[in-house]
């Protein structure tokens, strides 16, 4: 006897796997023109246990050039070219860390619905403040060393995050309606994996010089470059 939900699971498995195989890639880095801004240094106060975390200065991320002239924390994601498909959020939980009294990273991207845990690390108060706009905003304590608390978001947006006990604690998350994205790290490249054959606008976002756009073809299990450019303001 032939076990049906087996077969049919088998049509499934082996549907995603061909979808996988037509699939393409689209990578790139994330250029700096120009001279790199000086960094500011953060002034730390009012809370011994944030001035023990740090034996040396502690630098501002809003603006982070890597040795290779590539942009630190650069969110990279398809803005076009998937319109009528919708996606499940994955279900693991990203995470925003408040550690040494800052947030790491600095940066964080998931998708719509997707969980996005907030922890405190620290021995201290912290107060996390998330200025969303097309979700609800938030504003929370987390009183104790290892407290989590999870949020999951039903629009795609940018919103910063800050501490209002400590004011140089800034972060960034973004909401994306859509798996195909990236955030360029310490060698400013990126990879949007697996994308199905097809014409997409990519954009790069940066906190301080905001968007751009680039269009792209993926063919059959292709291998696209993509390249951007910030010039320093």
């Amino acid at each position: 006897m032939i076990n049906r939900s087996r077969f049919g699971l088998g049509i499934v498995i082996g549907m995603q796997l061909a979808s996988l195989a037509l699939a393409g890639d689209v990578s790139g880095k994330v250029a700096f023109l120009g001279a790199p801004p000086k960094p500011v240094r953060l002034i730390i106060t009012g809370d011994a246990v944030c001035l023990r975390s740090h034996k040396s200065p502690l630098y501002g991320e809003d603006v982070v050039v890597n040795a290779n002239g590539t942009l630190k924390n650069v969110v990279i994601s398809v803005k076009e070219g998937l319109a009528g498909k919708s996606f499940s959020p994955p279900s693991n939980h990203v995470v925003l860390e408040q550690r040494g009294c800052q947030y790491i990273p600095h940066v964080v991207a998931l998708q719509v619905r997707q969980a996005l845990d907030v922890v405190n690390d620290d021995a201290t108060l912290h107060n996390v403040h998330g200025l969303a706009s097309q979700n609800p905003p938030f504003n929370f304590a987390q009183v104790k060393q290892g407290q989590r608390q999870a949020k999951t978001f039903e629009r795609a947006e940018i919103f910063r995050v800050k501490c209002d006990v400590h004011s140089w604690m800034a972060a960034y998350v973004c909401v994306l309606d859509n798996p195909y994205f990236a955030i360029t790290g310490d060698d400013g490249t990126f990879t949007l994996k697996d994308l199905p054959p097809g014409d997409y606008t990519l954009e790069a976002w940066h906190e301080k010089y905001g968007t751009q756009t680039v269009k792209v073809k993926v063919g059959v299990g292709g291998k696209v470059k993509a390249d951007f450019s910030f010039p320093g303001k």
